[in-house]
């Protein structure tokens, strides 16, 4: 049987990062994508590290918000392979700040990272995968898909437009044997919140210093207490190997508990736990 071709984006840190290594141990074929190639000698000494060999691990550059540079590889990936069987949507950033205080500038940002960046990345490969009938689509979510927090709004809206997205086209595509799944991760050991709290837009209005302060500390605390990431790079291993992979994948301490509650709940009742966590100081 041939090699799988994967492409994943994002692949300088993270779980982008762990999954290219893990995938390529594997026997796949991964290509893996950043935005700066400067992580990329580390990507390989870890490959040569893991005795993975230098034809499961091709690098490239990929801002998923170029178009030009993903028609380009689009191009390449066709010229080289003939086909892409498993596209990972990995790349993305948390921006932090209320939603009063975080301008325009840094919306778009997040959103065409997060969530534009999926759409013109998919939209350029998913012809490949329907003409072949065969493919699988991962999109790297967030239990911030799920639950809106506060302080978290920019990168909240972008999972849950990616949660909407990813239904559409699991129907869509489905009848050509191209599954689409989406991880909802929770807090896992990883420098997303490390960026986030550096970018978080910190507010002057006394209404919001308590609130902010709050979500700091929470973060802080998160990054301690989160897990390790092995646990979502199995995950994403298993599904790649799955004929008939699910949509919806959960993962994370208390993630499935909390979205259970939250369908559970009147919004009233969980506005009100909600309001006394995140107003303690």
């Amino acid at each position: 049987m041939d090699k799988k071709i994967v492409l994943i984006t994002g692949a300088s840190s993270g779980f982008g990062f762990l999954i290219s290594l893990a995938l390529a141990k594997k026997n796949f074929i991964v290509i893996a994508t950043m935005r700066n190639l400067t992580n990329a000698p580390r990507l390989r000494k870890a490959a040569s590290t893991s005795s993975i060999s230098e034809k499961n691990l091709a690098i490239y550059r990929l801002d998923v918000t170029n178009i030009d540079e993903i028609t380009e590889l689009k191009k390449t990936i066709h010229k080289k392979y003939g086909r892409l069987d498993i596209l990972i949507n990995n790349a993305g950033f948390s921006q932090g700040g209320v939603i009063e205080e975080v301008n325009m500038e840094k919306w778009y940002q997040q959103f065409q990272t997060n969530f534009f960046g999926v759409v013109s990345v998919t939209k350029a490969f998913i012809p490949m995968m329907r003409e072949a009938r065969s493919g699988k689509i991962i999109q790297m979510g967030s239990i911030s898909g799920r639950i809106g927090l506060p302080g978290l709004g920019p990168y909240a809206s972008s999972k849950f437009a990616l949660a909407g997205l990813s239904e559409s086209l699991r129907l869509e595509l489905k009848p050509f044997n191209v599954y689409t799944s989406m991880i909802e991760a929770g807090s896992f050991q990883t420098n997303i919140w490390d960026k986030g709290l550096e970018s978080a837009v910190q507010s002057d209005k006394l209404d919001y210093q308590s609130l902010m302060t709050f979500m700091n500390r929470y973060a802080k605390v998160k990054t301690k207490s989160s897990e390790n990431p092995q646990k979502v790079v199995d995950l994403v291993t298993r599904i790649c190997e799955s004929s008939r992979p699910n949509f919806r994948y959960s993962i994370g301490k208390g993630i499935k508990s909390s979205i259970f509650l939250k369908s559970l709940l009147p919004w009233s009742i969980l506005e009100t736990i909600l309001y006394r966590i995140f107003n303690k100081v």
